[in-house]
């Protein structure tokens, strides 16, 4: 064996470009084997996520139209309610003076036969109080006078 001195690092002979080949194979081959599956990996990754993001947006605009129209629904609900509780009030207020009118007429039809039973009654009394009167005041004139009186 025979040692060669060299004072360069590197030397050009035919190892190097042996080197140099195998470098290359070796980025060949690693790019083939691992570089380009995880790039599409990666791709196919990105591309289920953008599907996935799209999905959400087209869900959420869903979502927005579906509470649109639900605002819309529960306002012509309301609306609606609002109309048949005014209607219903109306209605009520109707009845209400309706029967106001039918209790009023009853309460002058009560008050008209008590005032005709009152008036009989006074009239009863009066005469009643009319012929015992004069009844009374012949007693007390004939117990004063200590004699009869005739009547006429």
């Amino acid at each position: 064996m025979e040692i060669i001195s060299s004072i360069s690092m590197v030397s050009i002979n035919e190892t190097l470009f042996i080197e140099l080949i195998s470098f290359l194979i070796f980025l060949f081959l690693i790019h083939r084997i691992m570089f380009r599956p995880l790039q599409n990996v990666m791709q196919q990754r990105d591309d289920h996520m953008d599907g996935l993001s799209q999905d959400i947006q087209s869900a959420q605009e869903k979502i927005d139209d579906l509470n649109k129209q639900l605002e819309k629904q529960e306002k012509a609900a309301i609306d609606e309610a609002t109309r048949h509780r005014i209607e219903l009030e109306n209605d009520g207020a109707k009845q209400a003076e309706s029967i106001l009118d039918e209790s009023k007429k009853e309460i002058n039809a009560i008050k008209s036969e008590n005032k005709a039973f009152v008036d009989a009654q006074i009239a009863d009394a009066r005469k009643t109080l009319k012929t015992e009167a004069e009844r009374l005041a012949t007693e007390i004139m004939e117990k004063i006078l200590d004699r009869r009186l005739v009547r006429e």
